[in-house]
């Protein structure tokens, strides 16, 4: 059984598609990369597969099922401005949050959600700081808490908005190495990224959008610099040992 299924699919807000043509057969363990410049519609990708945006056209299967019931088996790694920096809560509060779907919202945590917890931190190499405020941390150690809050509901599909960004190395090392390690395990990743060598490195296939699906296929069937000039409307360069670089017109 596929993990994401897209045929045909258009996807937007108010019957207006937002993006349209995607075609995507996701399998368990893959990983696929979404690659686009801003408003290209990446989000709104990710947020159809969550059951957020409406799907206007085509077929869409997540887990076997429509989105909207798959979402209790799927993990979202937003970006670290959607959870308040100045909001009191700790970062084992925040990692909890990934429970609530099993456990209920008025309903105290129990021992394997606790547990769950804090195997989620250990993963992501911040156990030690279960107990801090979450806005006290690092953009990167942020990042990686909302990393943690998605493993902690042990997802079959994770989707990761632009995960990399604002995040410096160290973080950015950890939590490329939880994701090869979820994929190995059988999960599938779905993340968005304007990094073209994140998309080389780490993933299975790209989809390549703008507007509407360009390209998928493997890294290197797809950041061509022809498929890329097409896509972001600019300029792509080939450079040495097989790497593209973008020009803006």
């Amino acid at each position: 059984m596929s993990a994401l299924r897209y045929a045909g699919v258009s996807a937007g807000y108010d019957r207006t598609p937002v993006l349209t043509h995607v075609d995507l057969d996701l399998q368990p363990g893959q990983r696929l990369a979404l690659v686009g410049p801003n408003g290209a519609g990446k989000s709104t990708l990710i947020k159809s597969v969550l059951g957020l945006v409406p799907i206007l056209a085509g077929e869409a299967t997540v887990l076997g099922d429509s989105p909207a019931a798959a979402r209790g088996r799927t993990g979202y790694v937003p970006q670290t401005g959607a959870l308040d920096a100045d909001f009191p809560v700790s970062v084992r509060q925040v990692v909890m949050m990934g429970r609530y779907r099993r456990i209920g919202w008025w309903r105290p945590a129990r021992a394997p959600d606790r547990r769950a917890v804090a195997d989620a931190l250990e993963r992501v190499g911040l156990a030690d700081r279960a107990g801090r405020r979450f806005g006290t941390l690092s953009g990167g150690q942020r990042q990686r808490v909302l990393l943690a809050r998605a493993l902690a509901a042990e997802p079959r599909l994770l989707l990761l908005d632009e995960p990399f960004n604002g995040v410096d190395a160290v973080s950015q090392e950890a939590i490329v190495a939880v994701l090869r390690e979820l994929s190995r395990a059988g999960a599938a990743l779905v993340l968005s990224t304007h990094d073209l060598q994140v998309a080389r490195d780490l993933a299975d296939q790209v989809c390549l959008l703008n507007g509407r699906q360009w390209a998928v296929g493997t890294p290197e069937e797809t950041l061509t610099a022809e498929r890329l000039r097409r896509a972001y409307g600019g300029h792509a360069v080939d450079l040495p040992d097989g790497v593209t670089m973008l020009v803006e017109p």
